[in-house]
């Protein structure tokens, strides 16, 4: 009973040390005589909400499967434009349809523009694909294939934007779809990690 009642009053005066005079918990660098907190650190970020704060814009009445099949949300992103374009008109081959659309979360700074198009064939939209991926100089932030049931059916690069490192661009192949984001760095990596096509 002695052992255990001298343990427990060890146990408390250590306790009680660390409390009023903390250093001794700390572990001693070796290299400099400094003290090193032990343990992890945490930082708090306040995360996106996964809800946009703002409504999405209706899409064109003569809205197309592609534009019909591009989502109203993504994470706390509502599309606020959709319209045709020519943007890949000077492709190798020509897309059968090419869209743009605008992502916001309502401030402007976070805006993502996608440029969209479809080809008739799969290899019309890699060679397109190769073309975008190829002129991206930038620092890659992310790489990989796209797999849909298991299997590939495209892939995707996101990398720094080279004249702004707080831009990105990001470009991805799904089978005859191909997709182009472009926008601030964080917006384009949280958009497109996330978008469902």
């Amino acid at each position: 009973m002695a052992v255990v009642v001298a343990a427990a009053i060890v146990v408390i005066i250590a306790l009680v040390t660390a409390f009023i005079a903390p250093g001794w918990a700390l572990k001693k660098n070796a290299s400099d005589g400094g003290a090193v907190a032990q343990g992890t650190e945490t930082q708090t970020t306040q995360a996106a909400p996964a809800t946009p704060t703002i409504s999405p814009s209706a899409l064109p009445s003569d809205a197309t499967e592609l534009l019909k099949a591009m989502p109203d949300t993504v994470l706390n992103f509502a599309r606020t434009g959709a319209g045709a374009t020519s943007t890949w008109q000077s492709a190798k081959v020509k897309p059968i349809e090419e869209y743009t659309l605008t992502y916001s979360t309502g401030d402007a700074a976070d805006d993502v523009t996608i440029v969209t198009a479809q080809w008739s064939k799969a290899d019309d939209a890699k060679t397109q694909y190769d073309a975008l991926a190829s002129a991206l100089t930038g620092k890659e932030l992310a790489s990989g294939n796209i797999k849909v049931s298991g299997s590939s059916t495209g892939s995707y690069v996101t990398k720094e934007d080279a004249s702004d490192s707080n831009k990105a661009v990001s470009v991805w192949r799904n089978d005859t779809v191909v997709f182009q984001a472009t926008g601030s760095k964080q917006a384009v990596q949280d958009l497109t990690k996330n978008f469902p096509l």
